[in-house]
């Protein structure tokens, strides 16, 4: 019905047509100003975040096992939006003021940390004792042991589901138009609420997160195949 009353009517269809191409460009900044850069630095910091959680968790200290466990227990037990409204629209209210961008970056940071630090210490847990002790050995203290030959093969086990929380991130920064980022999805409201055609446009921001998700999920095969070269089958 919608599709035939587009096609059954000319000028509706040259106004679609000059509002798709005109969105085109602001779309595309956005994605390259915010929604690019948030999920860059947001997943650095949450990775650097998540191994050092991860090696909390299995350390033999008490203290830094229950900080990680309440830490990834509170992010995997509460929804990130209301994480990025505590953030931005909460602290406020006693007298913690963080601005939009940063704000997310912390919300999101946050999230993938906790996530990520799960996968991390799955992976480390997933290599034999043996190696542990083959690289003490030989004289290996546990740093050394841990950082030479521990977590590189742990790192190889984890791409395929840190690729995916990569790739999830992505997506996710759609939810930082609610605390006034204007990234690539917040950007299409804007436009939307101009002219009403709210399915035309979130309709184009769909497409440009597939595309950009695609791109990353071929890269992701690629990054696996060329690990996979240095295991024995």
């Amino acid at each position: 019905m919608y599709l035939n009353n587009i096609f059954s009517d000319p000028v509706r269809l040259e106004r679609l047509s000059d509002i798709s191409q005109s969105a085109w460009l602001p779309l595309l900044e956005g994605l390259v100003q915010y929604t690019i850069p948030l999920t860059l630095i947001a997943f650095v910091l949450g990775l650097i975040l998540a191994v050092l959680t991860a090696l909390a968790r299995i350390s033999t200290v008490k203290i830094l096992q229950w900080i990680a466990r309440v830490y990834v227990s509170i992010i995997r037990g509460t929804p990130l939006l209301v994480q990025l409204f505590i953030l931005f629209y909460g602290l406020p209210t006693i007298g913690v003021v963080i601005d939009p961008f940063p704000a997310a970056i912390l919300g999101f940071s946050l999230n993938v940390g906790a996530y990520a630090s799960e996968v991390i210490r799955a992976s480390i847990l997933s290599i034999p004792k043996g190696q542990w002790e083959a690289a003490n050995t030989i004289g290996m203290t546990y740093t050394q042991s841990l950082r030479r030959v521990i977590l590189p093969q742990a790192a190889r086990v984890s791409i395929p589901p840190l690729s995916n929380t990569f790739i999830s991130l992505v997506k996710d920064t759609s939810l930082a138009s609610l605390i006034l980022v204007t990234e690539m999805f917040r950007i299409a409201q804007q436009i939307a609420a101009t002219n009403y055609e709210f399915l035309l446009l979130y309709g184009q921001a769909a497409l440009i997160y597939w595309v950009v998700c695609f791109l990353l999920s071929v890269g992701q095969g690629r990054l696996e195949h060329r690990f996979d070269r240095y295991v024995s089958r």
